[in-house]
Formats: C-alpha cells, sequence, structure tokens
C-alpha cells in the first residue's frame, strides 16, 4: 500500500477531511471521493454525474453494513478479509459496484472454497452475475464429484434446467449410470407433484444402454412414476428398441437420433495395457479399458515390440521403460504425449532394464532392479523430466527382478515356483501387517496390476500353459472379485498404468470410437 493511501486509510478513520458520507442500513461511513472514485466506476458516476458537487450525503440500498466497510477498506488498504460469512454480499457488492480487483478477490475463494455443498450456489451465482470462468469451474466440480453433491440439500434445489445440463453432460463422473438415474428420481420426489412433469425430459438424458439390464427390468420400466407417465412408456419401447438394435450390430446414423442413449460417458480415468509377451513373441499392442463402457480399445501404436518392461503416467505424458523384445534387454525409456498422440525416445537410464520395477514419487520416475541380460540388478536410478536426465542412486540391499505393487500396498498372484498362485494380501502400514483377502478367481503369474475407480485390476498373465486375456478386479468394499471383459490380445508380462485428467480423454475412452460409429 502507498504512502498516500496510509495517509488517506488514517485520515478516513479519523473523519478527517472527508467529502461525502455512505449511509447504508443504520449505519454510515465517512470516505474521500477521490478514493471511492479511483477503484469504482459506479462511485465515480455517483459522485460526478448522477449528483451535484454540494451533495455529500449518499444513501446506497440493498447492502449490508458489514459489506459496506470491508468494501471501503479494500478501496483504501487493497485488502479484505473475506469469509464465508461475508463473500456473498461481498461478490454482489464487487459486481454491482464494477470492482474487478475485489470481485476477482471473491471469486479465487469461491474457488478455493468449492466443495460438494459449495458448489452448486457457487455455479448458479456466477452465471447470475455473468462470471463464466467461475462458472465452469463449479460446474466441472458438480460433474466429477456428482456422487456427493446428490446427498447434498443444494442438489434438491436446482431447477429442471439445471439438472437436465449436469445428466446430460458427457463428462458426468458416476461409476454406474443407476447413480444419474436414482439422483433424477431423488430430484422429483422431493415435489412431485410440481416437477414429475420433467420426467419424461430428464430420463432421455440417461444412459439406459449402460444400466444392468435387470436393473433396467425392474427400476425402470417398472417404475410407477415411469408407468404412469404415457410420454415415458412410449419412449422406453423406442428406446429398448434401439438398444436391441445396437447389441445386434444393425444401428444406423438414420435409426440413432439419440445416438447418446448407447454412448458411454468420458470416464475420469482409464486403464491402459501396454506390450507385453503374446505366445511366442512380444508385442506391441496397447488396450485401453473403459469402466463406464466395460469395454477394451486397441490403440494404434508405433512403439516397438516389449515385454517386461515398466510404465508411468506423469504430466500428461506415458513413459515406457526398459524391457526385452525378444533380442536385446532395452536401456530405453519411449515418450508417449497423450495430447498429441506422439512417441518420442528420451534419455536411456544408465543400465539395461528388463523385469523393472518403477515408480513415481513427488514428479520423479525411479527405476529399481531388473535383468540386463546377466545378471539380477540391485542398482536403481532417478529420472527427472525437467531435464531430461537419469541419475545413479543409491542400490538396494537386494538383488530384485519380477517384483511389483499395486498402490493400494496390495500383493496378488504370482509364481511361488511350483504353482501359480491366486491369492491376495494386502499391507495395513498402521498395524504394519499382512492379512489374506479373498483369492482371485484364476490363478496366474505375470500380469499386470493397476488400481482404477478404487478397484484393483489384474489384466492379462501366464495361467500355467498359455497367455491369458482374462481380467478381474477385487471390489475392497465388497470383497468380491469379479470377471471384467477380455482384452483382445491375450498375453503376459505386460504393464498397466492409470490414465486420468486428460483434456482430450474422449480420445482414450471408447466414446471417441462411439463417435466414428455414428458416422458410419
Amino acid at each position: 500500500m502507498s504512502n498516500l493511501l496510509v495517509l488517506m486509510d488514517e485520515l478516513r478513520r479519523e473523519q478527517s477531511l472527508c467529502d461525502a458520507v455512505i449511509r447504508v442500513q443504520d449505519s454510515q461511513f465517512h470516505v474521500h471521493k477521490p478514493v471511492m472514485c479511483s477503484i469504482s466506476p459506479f462511485f465515480k458516476s455517483l459522485f460526478t454525474t448522477w449528483s451535484t458537487p454540494d451533495n455529500n450525503i449518499f444513501d446506497i440500498p440493498d447492502v449490508s453494513a458489514d459489506s459496506m466497510q470491508a468494501f471501503i477498506e479494500f478501496a483504501y488498504t487493497g485488502a479484505v478479509s473475506i469469509t464465508k460469512e461475508n463473500i456473498t454480499d461481498l461478490f454482489i457488492a464487487a459486481d454491482r459496484f464494477s470492482v474487478e480487483g475485489l470481485a476477482q478477490a471473491c471469486c479465487d475463494e469461491m474457488e478455493r472454497s468449492l466443495s460438494p455443498q459449495t458448489c452448486v450456489y457457487t455455479w448458479r451465482i456466477t452465471e447470475k452475475y455473468y462470471y463464466p470462468a467461475l462458472r465452469q469451474k463449479a460446474f466441472s466440480y458438480i460433474l466429477r464429484h456428482f456422487e456427493e453433491v446428490v446427498a447434498c440439500t443444494s442438489f434438491l434445489q436446482l431447477s429442471a434446467a439445471e439438472l437436465k445440463m449436469i445428466i446430460e453432460s458427457e463428462f458426468l463422473n458416476v461409476k454406474q449410470e443407476s447413480t444419474a438415474f436414482e439422483a433424477v428420481l431423488c430430484w422429483i420426489n422431493h415435489s412431485p407433484q410440481d416437477r414429475q412433469v420433467h420426467i419424461r425430459d430428464l430420463l432421455s438424458k440417461i444412459r439406459l444402454a449402460f444400466l444392468d439390464f435387470q436393473y433396467y427390468i425392474n427400476h425402470v420400466i417398472g417404475n410407477e412414476l415411469i408407468r404412469q407417465n404415457q410420454q415415458c412408456k412410449n419412449y422406453l419401447i423406442q428406446s429398448t428398441k434401439q438398444m436391441l438394435d445396437t447389441h445386434q450390430g444393425s444401428l444406423t446414423r438414420s435409426s440413432n437420433s439419440n445416438y447418446k442413449l448407447t454412448c458411454p460417458r468420458v470416464p475420469q480415468a482409464v486403464l491402459m495395457a501396454i506390450g507385453g509377451w503374446h505366445i511366442r513373441d512380444p508385442t506391441s499392442a496397447i488396450e485401453i479399458y473403459n469402466s463406464r463402457s466395460k469395454r477394451w480399445v486397441l490403440m494404434d501404436s508405433s512403439d516397438g515390440p516389449r515385454a517386461y518392461h515398466g510404465t508411468v503416467f506423469l504430466n500428461g505424458c506415458l513413459y515406457v521403460i526398459g524391457g526385452f523384445d525378444g533380442i536385446e534387454n532395452f536401456c530405453t525409456m519411449h515418450k508417449y504425449n497423450l495430447a498429441t498422440q506422439t512417441w518420442n525416445e528420451v534419455a536411456p537410464m544408465h543400465t539395461s532394464r528388463c523385469y523393472v520395477s518403477v515408480a513415481l514419487l513427488d514428479g520423479l520416475i525411479y527405476a529399481m532392479g531388473g535383468y540386463d541380460g546377466l545378471d539380477r540388478l540391485e542398482t536403481a536410478e532417478q529420472y527427472t523430466p525437467e531435464f531430461n536426465q537419469w541419475t545413479r542412486i543409491a542400490s538396494m540391499h537386494e538383488q530384485r527382478s519380477d517384483a511389483s505393487a499395486a498402490s493400494l500396498n496390495g500383493q496378488a498372484g504370482g509364481f511361488d515356483g511350483v504353482t501359480r498362485l491366486n491369492t491376495l494380501e494386502v499391507y495395513d502400514p498402521e498395524i504394519q501387517h499382512w492379512r489374506s483377502l479373498p483369492s482371485m478367481i484364476e490363478s496366474r503369474s505375470n500380469f499386470g496390476m493397476a488400481v482404477l475407480d478404487d478397484e484393483l485390476y489384474v489384466v492379462g498373465g501366464f495361467g500355467g500353459f498359455t497367455t491369458t486375456a482374462r481380467v478381474e478386479s477385487f471390489n475392497f468394499g465388497t470383497g468380491v472379485w469379479s470377471i471384467v471383459k477380455d482384452m483382445e490380445v491375450s498375453r503376459s508380462a505386460l504393464s498397466c498404468c492409470i490414465l486420468h485428467d486428460l483434456p482430450n480423454m474422449s480420445f482414450y475412452s471408447d466414446t471417441q470410437y462411439a463417435e466414428d460409429s455414428k458416422e458410419n
């Protein structure tokens, strides 16, 4: 704060040389017109255009005394205390008085304070006062945290148009489409007489093809509100036929006027399976699993075949580290930019490593142990993406290869030297204890493993006689293993990682392929 403003603020507090009085409710504030004019076009017009020079008392309606006090302090000091109690009044006052600095400070605080309880209000108020950047961030928050937002009372205050905008978004983050359907019913049942008129319009925004069939029969077709609505009944007859046509492969663009019915939502994250050993040779195949559509999609890859490698996802890029192509053990690392869809070879490791263990910590990539073609390794090195440089770090105490673990601190399956295992163990660091969990459905070794949507996925591997394309997942909430759709390519010695928060995520989920099929 400049010396001049410090002096002016002292004079204001002493009510010295003030030339205007602002009256708000039962309070009045002595101010200096030049200071108020310097930050607010509203007050400049009020003091110079909308009043005579000898007018020095101004009544401002619809503003609280606390807000005006904070506003005046901001004018004199450039600082303001924004709290959850005063932020709305300050934001409205800043917009009314055209004070961009204060409005931005309020926007910044509202963005920092986004939560399931506040996001709906922020989304709505920023439409009324037109702050599109914050409105989009609040909307994105609603979509991302929808399952938590539905449990808040603010969700029930949405208008039909607002709820429709949320439900129809391809970026709505729901693990099960039934969550979206039940949210619509919850909203309608909050005021059924007023809201059931919207059920047909809202129902059309549900991706019905991704509901479990038995759930669809029992809870959608069997819902009393829907059964009583002739428009809904007609829509469900058409939708059921369309879904059957889709499964039979007879859907055409002309018949697919509402293709979103059968188009999966864009997930927040997808599972990627890279390379591996396919029957007798390494493969370059890359497949992506979308848990929303429960489908694998093969992705084009110009990177060469490799197995026994490691992968890491960092800053929008996939790093493929080390490995073996059937002839050579690699020290190389290839980087795939998921935004530009381009491969580049970056700095190689100091040591060739297949069966390598890789990890990500504090933005650095670690490669540990492995096999260089002659020996099992205890050495380790660290990669700094900023400098494209590997650095040797302290060696481990033991030689290690073929070692891995998932981010849930678990071990699954493997090979004990005699048989393939189907066991699962998880480590609790608080009590420093390993405990056994339900066994996998199939025994396997040398598989890929990753955690997606809080479920542990076990991908491919070797079953004792041949490589497998089988996939299963473990739900820690229910303690149950479930069969997941097979990959297109059977393989062992593959590597898996999770891609998340990509600006072009639709390209890496089968929503892109659904769009393509719509055009055909």
